[in-house]
């Protein structure tokens, strides 16, 4: 007698259904439930569903997602930064008459000058020192801001903030006035050093001795439209910037909100350390926009140790004019990689050219510290000192050689001339026609003023790869593939010599408006 019942024969019955996702499901609940078990099993008349949480393990979890969250703001920060920033004002006595619109600013950079031009365009965090309207002679004010270095009274700020300045004031976060003098400045960082008297017990704050990463914390500090004390908060956007100031521009860019007037100011990491001193910003509209550019905390060390020692910089000189290596240039040298700072040109007995290096020559290397490219070798060979041995590793001619230098003192007149058109085309031959390149050379010797080397530039086709890479009439070709030229004919010798190497490009040295460059020309195949 069989006593078991089919169920499956009843109304009421509903098989169950298990498939592997429901057991998994049923696994993950279980766990959860597992995890929650010994809270759930204690809950009495006395506890609350909100009590679960006061569990020792969710208590460890929440002690790791503070730390985490960390920091949650910035006061404590703030309060401990605040009193070593100062409001700086200076007076300037004007002694130019002002434009014909009424707008006599005046800017403490070289007319032309690409800070000038980026400042203009732009504006600067405190705009520059002077008002519309007035006349000769009238005293004007300009505001900005800075910080103390140490206990004593020195403090930074940036050059334009008290460049010409008759007079100089700070103020510090508790109010109280104090005069200082103008220990030193650096117009090529745009850093100055101004000592303040009074005390000997500023509070002062500390440079960074690490550089920040893009994405971390930064808080600016500073003296915004005159105002004073105010803290914006951001982070670090990118690093490395050139904004046309010079060979040594290295700002770091930061979106935390700056405007006119923060010149100078500090922007503080979260430890509390100066990272940077707050420069420029980018602004369209004179206003913040999230854009603003502050000097790395490295560079302000080594310039104002020099300003506080001395009153100026003195920076390391080689002599040599250099480029970038773009790829075009890479592959014309027979290089893997661009990188690198071209020698298009070592000056007349300067360091370099005694030490046999020569136009066409790489700089890849310092001190067995590779170059990324040309501004990374100006400010690497500017931070050292005159009078120092270094070490250069050089490609020249396609072998790596090295050389030993002994750095000279950069002159305070060395200025990189600007390109200008030049006449020496005027009254030249037609000229003969180089294929493929759109353009017409001549005989350097048959052209008045041009010199004897190389061969000028009489006609560019204006849709050619030519013009695309800057040619113009009256420019003189020196050197194609490495090879000095005086005739059309070679030119085309040695632009076929490349062609026949599989060279995609060929690199000529190019002088032009009383500077030489190189340029890579890309070169068509058969």
């Amino acid at each position: 007698m069989n006593d078991r019942i089919d169920l499956s024969n009843l109304p009421s019955y509903r098989p169950q259904r298990r498939s592997v996702f429901s057991a998994r499901r049923i696994a993950l609940m279980a766990s959860v439930v597992a995890g929650l078990g010994v809270a759930v099993y204690g809950l009495g008349p006395s506890m609350s569903p909100a009590d679960l949480f006061s569990s020792p393990a969710h208590a460890q979890v929440n002690n790791e997602v503070r730390k985490v969250e960390r920091p949650i703001g910035f006061a404590d920060i703030v309060e401990r930064v605040k009193p070593s920033v100062i409001s700086v004002k200076v007076n300037i006595k004007e002694k130019a008459a002002s434009n014909d619109d009424g707008d006599d600013a005046q800017s403490p950079f070289q007319p032309g000058s690409p800070m000038e031009r980026f400042f203009r365009r732009f504006g600067g965090p405190d705009g520059f020192p002077g008002q519309k309207g007035g006349g000769r002679g009238r005293v004007v004010q300009g505001q900005g801001s800075g910080f103390f270095i140490s206990a004593d009274g020195f403090a930074v700020t940036n050059n334009h903030v008290v460049d010409g300045a008759d007079k100089v004031e700070v103020t510090t976060d508790e109010g109280k006035t104090y005069t200082a003098k103008v220990i030193g400045t650096d117009q090529r960082t745009d850093l100055a050093l101004i000592k303040v008297e009074g005390s000997s017990n500023f509070p002062f704050a500390k440079l960074a001795d690490s550089k920040p990463r893009i994405g971390d914390w930064v808080l600016a500090v500073g003296n915004p439209f005159g105002l004073g004390g105010t803290v914006t908060a951001g982070i670090v956007s990118a690093s490395g910037r050139d904004i046309g100031n010079g060979p040594y521009d290295d700002f770091i860019q930061i979106d935390a909100p700056v405007n006119k007037g923060n010149s100078g100011g500090p922007a503080f990491d979260t430890n509390g350390e100066v990272m940077g001193v707050n420069t420029a910003i980018y602004s369209p509209s004179g206003g913040s926009v999230g854009i603003a550019f502050s000097i790395p905390a490295s560079t302000v060390k080594s310039v104002v140790a020099q300003l506080k020692d001395k009153g100026s910089v003195s920076r390391g000189w080689i002599g040599v004019q250099i480029q970038p290596v773009t790829s075009d240039i890479a592959d014309s040298l027979g290089m893997k990689k661009a990188e690198g700072a071209l020698v298009a040109e070592p000056q007349a007995s300067g360091p370099a050219a005694k030490a046999g290096i020569e136009s066409g020559d790489v700089i890849t290397a310092v001190n067995g510290e590779s170059v990324k490219d040309a501004r990374e070798l100006a400010r690497t060979i500017g931070g050292m000192a005159p009078g120092a041995t270094v070490k250069l590793n050089v490609l020249h001619k396609g072998q790596d050689k090295v050389v030993n230098i002994t750095l000279g003192q950069l002159p305070n007149t060395v200025e990189a001339k600007a390109d200008t058109d030049n006449d020496s085309g005027k009254g030249a031959s037609k000229g003969t026609d180089v294929p493929k390149l759109g353009m017409t050379v001549a005989p350097a010797n048959s052209v008045a003023g041009a010199g004897k080397e190389g061969v000028v530039v009489t006609e560019v086709d204006p849709k050619s790869a030519a013009a695309e890479r800057g040619f113009k009439e009256g420019d003189v070709i020196l050197e194609v593939g490495g090879k000095s030229v005086a005739t059309a004919g070679e030119v085309r010798d040695a632009i076929n010599a490349a062609r026949t190497d599989n060279k995609n490009s060929v690199l000529m040295r190019v002088k032009s408006g009383g500077q030489s460059r190189f340029v890579a020309i890309p070169i068509a195949k058969g």
